[in-house]
């Protein structure tokens, strides 16, 4: 019980720090783009990770017994901060956190379908009304009967689907690999794959802010990750999965202090709706046992 308590504690903390990274991005589109953005969030990940591992723990794990899979992790690590952060562009903070809450439910079906975690009729049924609360949150024109929203709003809707991969495979990771070396893993290809864009994207900052600002981002990227596999070392993902529903809370007070936007009555109502699928969410099945997968 202590283990999972922890494993919680670890998650909210995490979420946190990823609502203040976002902040961050959204705040420095306005001058750099977000290729550029994400390629400094993971080199300065990877060296503030490499560096406090190496303080804290002497030599650095490397080795991986899984080291397709933990690329495979890193990449959608990768897609699904491109994605998220190209939207923040377009929409508010607050919107696009709404749309991505549909990563839990997404999770919490993946625990089921891959890694065989127990989960009940509760839990599906969670997974249904969680759904509804993400269309409404979406905005579509034969649900308000105004405009069609900004296209970029589907993009945390991709952002959803790849993270809860990525989760799902931070938990399979946990049974395989020393969670240090999944730490320091976890930016690696998505710092080699954003690197890519380099030459067509780079601008040097005009300010010590501006150098200050893409360091921060892999600091808080850094932490918060390595945050997360040491919550899903702890706990099970179907149970932190809807942990993530406090990010809102973080989302709408930066959207309204940071950027005074102000989120409106479709966007409280789908998060209000999702929540309550995540209340259903986090109930346990009674009665209903793991199937291990091999």
């Amino acid at each position: 019980m202590s283990a999972t308590l922890a494993g919680i504690g670890l998650q909210l903390l995490a979420i946190a720090l990823f609502v203040a990274m976002d902040t961050t991005i959204k705040a420095m589109t306005a001058e750099f783009a977000v290729a550029q953005l994400m390629f400094c969030r993971f080199v300065v990940h990877v060296t503030f990770v490499a560096v406090l591992l190496r303080i804290i723990s002497g030599p650095l794990p490397w080795r991986s017994k899984a080291l397709g899979q933990q690329i495979l992790r890193s990449l959608c690590l990768a897609g699904a901060n491109y994605l998220f952060s190209h939207a923040l562009v377009h929409v508010p903070l607050a919107d696009a956190t709404a749309v991505n809450f549909a990563s839990p439910l997404f999770t919490v079906a993946l625990a089921a379908a891959w890694l065989g975690e127990s989960v009940g009729w509760r839990r599906w049924l969670g997974i249904g009304i969680g759904m509804v609360g993400v269309v409404v949150a979406l905005r579509p024109p034969f649900l308000t009967g105004g405009p069609v929203p900004h296209w970029a709003i589907v993009l945390p809707l991709g952002t959803a689907a790849i993270y809860a991969v990525y989760q799902i495979m931070t938990r399979r990771l946990a049974s395989i690999d020393d969670p240090r070396t999944t730490i320091l893993h976890t930016g690696i290809a998505a710092a080699f794959a954003t690197s890519l864009a380099q030459p067509f994207v780079w601008t040097w900052p005009a300010t010590g802010w501006g150098w200050a600002g893409l360091g921060l981002l892999g600091a808080l990227g850094g932490v918060g990750h390595a945050l997360l596999v040491m919550a899903f070392a702890r706990a099970p993902a179907s149970l932190l999965a809807p942990m993530t529903y406090t990010q809102l809370v973080w989302a709408v007070l930066a959207s309204m202090l940071v950027f005074n936007d102000w989120p409106d009555g479709f966007t409280l109502l789908g998060a209000a709706i999702i929540a309550v699928g995540g209340v259903l969410v986090v109930m346990p099945a009674r009665g209903a046992s793991p199937r291990p997968r091999r």
